[in-house]
């Protein structure tokens, strides 16, 4: 339950600084480019590797701030951060093809899903 619970205060934390991220980007180049969401990837991938490095490879006792952090920060702060994560840990064991497989179908099933999310919903409202 402890766990449990700083991932999702951190979380809220990772979802706030999302959204500050988001008005600021939108206030100064405005929202005809998802540059905000472009940032967030980018540089939540980037801090995840950090977290990771530190807390994973150098301080393995750390769990709760892990699930602080990593799970909750970044969980709420960007997604993307855990599937390139995830990505480069099947690179770095060697599992190249399940690293493309899990890379390629993500990113084309969840476009997909997301596709048929929406025309689902709008045909039930129309």
């Amino acid at each position: 339950m402890k766990l449990f619970l700083l991932a999702c205060a951190g979380g809220a934390l990772g979802a706030g600084a999302r959204y500050l991220v988001y008005a600021e980007f939108t206030r100064r180049l405005g929202a005809a480019f998802p540059w905000a969401t472009l940032a967030v990837n980018v540089g939540g991938s980037l801090l995840i590797g950090v977290l990771a490095a530190l807390l994973i490879e150098r301080l393995p006792d750390t769990v709760g701030l892990r699930a602080f952090l990593i799970t909750g920060i970044l969980g709420g702060f960007t997604t993307f951060s855990a599937y390139s994560l995830d990505f480069v840990s099947l690179m770095e064991r060697g599992a190249v093809q399940g690293a493309l497989f899990y890379a390629t179908s993500s990113i084309l099933l969840s476009i997909a899903a997301c596709w048929a999310g929406l025309a689902g919903a709008r045909a039930l409202l129309t």
